[in-house]
């Protein structure tokens, strides 16, 4: 277990797998219980093994050309403190209209790990650029199960490519510095859009307990990064 969030209805947590001295397969857990304290939902997404990177915002772009930007109501600025009421103004309320307000939120030295690319995002300009460039009309990102967390929050997403009839399922893990409640790191797994389950399998076979074909040395990516 790399991170947990400290929701008390519901939670996430970022893990990874090991294997003897090696390390490999990461992902995010989200957990919600009942009113009798019982395990009522889960959603569990691994990284997906193949990493399309920047492909992955060309594929979108002609999916999506032609779409026309969608008009939002107008929204109500405020200041939330804990995590799960910052993720729930950004994506319910701000709905990435405003970069700029989005932006306020990140510490200088935020680190954004999305497991469709092989490295890590680091500080608020790259952060930005990644934003700025997923920002475009035809796609429309739905946030759907948000836990309970001060310091840190994980939330389950769909994303919705126009009328498209299935959509990406995700799970995103914030969490916040406790003396700004600036946000410093992000872990956004998306499931894969390609879904090869004949190489996952072999993947398994060949390095059990890894789930990829190629694993690490322990604590070589320090928190799952």
């Amino acid at each position: 277990m790399d991170r947990i969030s400290d929701g008390a209805r519901a939670c996430g947590f970022a893990w990874t797998h090991t294997c003897g001295e090696e390390e490999g397969l990461r992902g995010t857990t989200f957990v919600e219980l009942n009113e009798q304290g019982q395990i009522q939902y889960v959603r569990e997404i691994p990284e997906p093994i193949f990493k399309p990177g920047d492909l992955t915002l060309e594929l979108l772009k002609v999916v999506t050309e032609g779409e026309e930007k969608i008009v939002l109501p107008d929204y109500i600025p405020r200041i939330p403190m804990d995590a799960n009421d910052i993720v729930k103004y950004l994506f319910n309320e701000v709905q990435g209209r405003d970069v700029d307000t989005r932006m306020d939120f990140y510490s200088e030295d935020i680190i954004y790990r999305d497991f469709n690319y092989e490295n890590v995002l680091k500080g608020k300009e790259e952060v930005r650029q990644f934003i700025e460039d997923f920002s475009f009309p035809g796609i429309e990102f739905k946030a759907q199960r948000f836990d309970d967390g001060v310091l840190s929050t994980c939330f389950t997403w769909e994303v919705l490519l126009m009328d498209a009839p299935e959509t990406i399922k995700g799970i995103s893990f914030y969490e916040l510095d406790p003396d700004t409640r600036k946000i410093t790191y992000v872990r956004d797994v998306p499931e894969s859009a390609i879904k090869p389950p004949i190489l996952g399998k072999i993947a398994r076979q060949l390095r059990p307990g890894l789930g990829v074909f190629q694993g690490v040395q322990i604590g070589s990516r320090p928190d799952g990064m």
